[in-house]
């Protein structure tokens, strides 16, 4: 009979131990996805602004003065390509670009254009691609005149939907910006 009692008591003991090692192991394991796919995402990200970056340094800066492009806005032709570039190499990578190419850039000042895009079923913050072709880099001594490529991409975290698990009742709905930059010196 003591026999008895102790191994329900053991099992009630290990019962226990799941129960409140299950919710840990959960939030865990969630997390590790969501940074993971944070990264993953950061990576497409700089990738992007690096293509976009590397073809924008190969386009002469004529039409800069010029005005804008058919269907651009106010950027030039050259700003919207290297914008093609970017929203083609995002697509490609099955990432949601907003409705990117559905935005005309603004100028931001001197050789910069800005292009702002939320919706599409984007988290709420806005998904913003900034490309400047008049750069001026300086490392090692050098001056150069590059293109730049800047990404904020909003990244909304899957992990505030289990944090109930450890806190009842309270709810995270984090969303953040993650962030890209390239450069290339411009070849003309």
């Amino acid at each position: 009979m003591q026999e008895l009692r102790r191994v329900r008591n053991e099992e009630g003991v290990a019962l226990v131990e799941f129960a409140v090692t299950l919710p840990l192991m959960v939030v865990m394991v969630i997390g590790i996805f969501d940074f993971g796919g944070a990264f993953n995402l950061k990576q497409k990200l700089y990738n992007a602004a690096e293509a976009g970056a590397r073809f924008g340094a190969t386009l002469p800066t004529s039409d800069l003065s010029n005005g804008s492009c058919n269907g651009g806005g106010s950027a030039p032709c050259s700003v919207i390509s290297v914008r093609n570039v970017v929203d083609d190499y995002l697509t490609a990578e099955e990432v949601n670009d907003c409705g990117l190419l559905r935005t005309g850039g603004s100028p931001s000042g001197g050789m910069e254009w800005t292009f702002q895009s939320s919706g599409n079923g984007c988290p709420p913050l806005t998904f913003s691609l900034s490309i400047e072709r008049g750069f001026a880099s300086t490392g090692g001594g050098v001056n150069a005149v590059t293109t730049r490529v800047i990404m904020s991409y909003p990244y909304a975290w899957r992990f505030g939907h289990v944090i109930g698990l450890l806190t009842p009742g309270r709810t995270f709905t984090g969303t953040s910006l993650i962030k890209a930059e390239a450069i290339v010196p411009n070849m003309n």
